[in-house]
């Protein structure tokens, strides 16, 4: 599968993209607007693994540019935060053939764009726009007749990993891990149209772009893409939205539950499905406090950029979860090996993955890939 069949999951007048207090995008427009913008990128010479960095703020515009370059050819979100400093060590470790910048963004990657002469594509959004709905501005730059169409095996996504080491490792994710890493998730939480997913996680990083966006799209559900969390708009969020479902870390759990009972109107005015959460360990007394508030099973799950996010997850009801657990393996096989590179079955050894949604290695890092992969003893 590729990104371009993901999103063609529900008929054209079903809401796709949204964000609080605009228009909802639907599929119709979606499938449009990527097939719009990559023809505009294939124009000016970016194609099949052409590097693109996005730095725009958290919301639909972040989710629709990432996947519209996706599609087409490599998407490289970035922290808009970063600092000049930031910005070019990223820019220059990713030498991407332009930078796609928010048209009314003040941020310091424009002159680090400039002086290491990657081109910037202004993203313009028109007042009164549909959640999503952008243009690309390429200024001065050429139109060429050089892209190549990608396939399910080239790099859709490039994401910086810190992991063990004090150097950033680049993975490169295919169009293939990501769709396979979305139908695991889309799996695991029985993800269908009906759904509705509020986002308020960063879309620079694997959590929110896969386990949000692309498992809902696959899904053929709905996902309104929120600004940079923040505790204080959340419960106004939720009440404006009434999504069934939200993903998020630990952090943020609590401090959804520290303002919880302050909210108890909104609490109880909206029907969750399920909360999610991953990325880093979850307190066992905060699972069972947000189960309590919320009246829906806490489904705790594993993942790592390298795997396209999801590993492990714990089980909707009515099968097992347990406070405190990483759950079972959820896409990928999850094996234990011993340091002579066996599986075996119990005792002292590595947990090891492989599947479909896991990358093929580090880029430009045969020392990290040489730690991280071992040969398949089957």
């Amino acid at each position: 599968m590729m990104l371009a069949d993901l999103i063609t999951k529900s008929d054209d007048k079903r809401r796709a993209i949204g964000a609080p207090g605009r228009p909802y995008m639907s599929y119709g427009q979606l499938r449009a607007l990527c097939h719009g913008r990559t023809a505009d990128l294939f124009r000016h010479g970016i194609g099949a693994n052409d590097r693109v960095a996005i730095v725009l703020p958290n919301g639909p515009e972040m989710a629709t540019s990432f996947i519209a370059s996706a599609i087409g050819a490599t998407a490289a979100p970035l922290n808009p935060a970063y600092k000049e400093a930031e910005f070019e060590f990223y820019l220059s470790d990713l030498n991407p053939k332009a930078v796609i910048v928010d048209a009314d963004l003040d941020s310091p990657v424009r002159e680090v764009a400039r002086r290491l002469r990657f081109p910037i594509i202004d993203l313009v959004v028109e007042a009164g726009s549909p959640a999503g709905q952008f243009d690309l501005c390429f200024g001065d730059m050429p139109q060429v007749d050089s892209a190549s169409a990608a396939s399910a095996s080239d790099t859709a996504l490039v994401l910086h990993t810190s992991g063990t080491t004090s150097r950033p490792k680049l993975v490169p994710l295919s169009q293939s891990n990501l769709c396979a890493s979305a139908t695991h998730i889309a799996r695991t939480l029985s993800l269908t149209e009906e759904d509705h997913c509020l986002n308020v996680m960063p879309l620079f990083h694997i959590h929110g772009l896969v386990a949000a966006v692309l498992a809902s799209l696959n899904a053929g559900a709905c996902v309104t893409c929120t600004p940079v969390f923040n505790a204080m708009k959340f419960f106004a969020w939720m009440s404006a939205v009434i999504p069934n479902w939200y993903t998020a870390v630990p952090t943020i759990h609590q401090a959804v539950l520290d303002r919880a009972e302050r909210n108890r109107t909104v609490v109880d005015g909206v029907e969750l499905r399920f909360i999610r959460s991953s990325s880093s360990s979850l307190p066992p007394q905060v699972m069972l406090r947000l189960e309590k508030t919320f009246s829906c099973p806490v489904i705790e799950s594993y993942g790592m950029t390298e795997a396209a996010h999801q590993m492990t997850s714990n089980s909707l009801p009515p099968g097992s979860r347990k406070a405190g657990s990483v759950g079972v393996g959820a896409g990928p096989e999850v094996r234990l090996m011993d340091s002579g590179g066996r599986f075996i079955s119990q005792g002292e050894g590595e947990i090891v993955i492989r599947g479909p949604n896991v990358t093929s290695g580090y880029e430009a890092n045969p020392d990290a890939n040489n730690s991280a992969f071992v040969a398949d003893p089957d």
